[in-house]
């Protein structure tokens, strides 16, 4: 789970991961606690034009570098909608557990989710590719 602070997310972002809701892949993980999560995070987001998600925001189709705090580890993934995942190409899906858990946070900030074997917590480092402020929103999620 996360700390309990307002995401930021476009207004499109949000669009598209609201219809994830009904969806009926999505209807298959419905009582799973992390996209519970999700639901709340997105009923409480700040939703914002596109051209006005500050540049070191996690949005969908970002590409972020997250530390592990205890193992230092350095991961990077592409925030991805579940039809793209593939965890073989470091494209992982917003409802992955901890898809939910970066989307709308900044860099810099802490990130924590409970998995089977205990509580694992990174950093975002770095914001590598971020689709609002490289210019090719609209590209992606039309």
């Amino acid at each position: 789970m996360k700390t309990k602070r307002k995401i930021i997310i476009s207004k499109k972002d949000h669009e598209r991961l609201e219809n994830l809701f009904f969806d009926r892949f999505a209807a298959a993980f419905s009582d799973k606690p992390y996209l519970q999560s999700l639901r709340g995070e997105l009923d409480n987001a700040k939703i914002v034009a596109a051209e006005d998600v500050p540049p070191d925001v996690v949005t969908m189709n970002s590409t972020v570098r997250l530390r592990d705090t205890q193992t230092r580890e350095v991961d990077t993934y592409t925030l991805v909608y579940p039809n793209e995942a593939n965890i073989a190409q470091d494209k992982l899906s917003v409802l992955a557990p901890i898809g939910t858990a970066i989307l709308g946070y900044r860099v810099g900030d802490f990130v924590r989710w409970q998995v089977p074997s205990g509580m694992i917590r990174v950093q975002i480092d770095e914001l590598i590719f971020q689709p609002e402020r490289d210019g090719i929103a609209e590209v992606l999620k039309t």
